[in-house]
């Protein structure tokens, strides 16, 4: 029996592009058959829903509210939920696992790091960071910024990506032997069945006993399974593409030219 997780999800309190509670993501999940859901609202560098000008316990605890409330419901209904973050900086996105609230509230300076910062602090409360969607190619994106030493893994399957994304980015992980994550990156509970083709997550043998568990399987690059819903097939380019130009961040965070395009360019 494989225990299936979802590592990337939006609430309406914590996101501003969320369009559901925690306690309907819950819910959603629980009929999908999921174990397990891990909340990564939008954080304060990104599209987040609570007022920056809060104090900031205040703040921490309006951002935390969808996932207490998904936390609720899970307990209710039988669903395990665990508590993450996603962090932006100049359009690449990275989530966190590992920390909680009181965490937060210990660390208001979190608000201010640079991306090295914030993998260090997480690195050494014994969290993990994995780069977010990281070949995201969109209008709102000026660079494809690769944070290769700022985290422990990548998302290499992301469900609002496009397909093309993903294989660059599965790629690239393999190259450099990052650990491998799939999200579904899921804002709004629906349809069960009509959204079930994809909704995307990862896997185990046995069910996570907490967050702790999952950054565990990260950092020791246990196995895990990529779970992709529908689309099985899910890194396999087979036409010919466009390659998009994509940046290192170098040791000041700044971007420089990869020079490469991670699948066969056109000719």
């Amino acid at each position: 029996m494989k225990y299936l997780y979802e590592t990337h999800m939006h609430t309406c309190q914590g996101s501003a592009c969320g369009g559901s509670t925690g306690a309907e993501q819950a819910r959603f999940y629980k009929a999908l058959g999921y174990q397990g859901i891990i909340v990564t609202d939008h954080f304060f560098g990104g599209n987040t829903r609570v007022d920056r000008s809060l104090p900031w316990e205040t703040w921490v605890d309006e951002y935390c509210k969808g996932y207490e409330d998904a936390l609720e419901e899970g307990k209710r209904i039988g669903l395990d939920v665990f508590f993450g973050l996603e962090q932006n900086f100049r359009g690449d996105e990275y989530l966190v696992y590992g920390i909680d609230k009181a965490w937060l509230k210990a660390h208001p300076g979190i608000v201010r790091w640079s991306r090295r910062e914030l993998f260090e602090h997480i690195d050494a409360a014994g969290g993990c960071v994995v780069q977010a969607h990281p070949f995201r190619d969109r209008m709102y994106i000026s660079k494809v910024l690769l944070g290769r030493q700022f985290c422990h893994a990548a998302e290499v399957a992301n469900s609002g990506n496009d397909a093309l994304n993903d294989a660059q980015a599965y790629a690239y992980a393999r190259e450099f032997d990052l650990p491998m994550t799939a999200g579904t990156d899921h804002h709004v509970a629906g349809d069960v069945e009509l959204l079930r083709p994809r909704m995307f997550g990862v896997t185990f043998d046995q069910p996570l006993r907490s967050i702790h568990d999952y950054v565990s399987a990260i950092r020791n690059h246990a196995p895990m399974g990529i779970f992709t819903g529908a689309y099985a097939d899910r890194f396999a380019i087979k036409e010919e593409y466009v390659p998009c130009t994509t940046y290192w961040m170098d040791e000041n965070e700044q971007p420089v030219p990869t020079n490469r395009h991670w699948l066969h360019p056109v000719k």
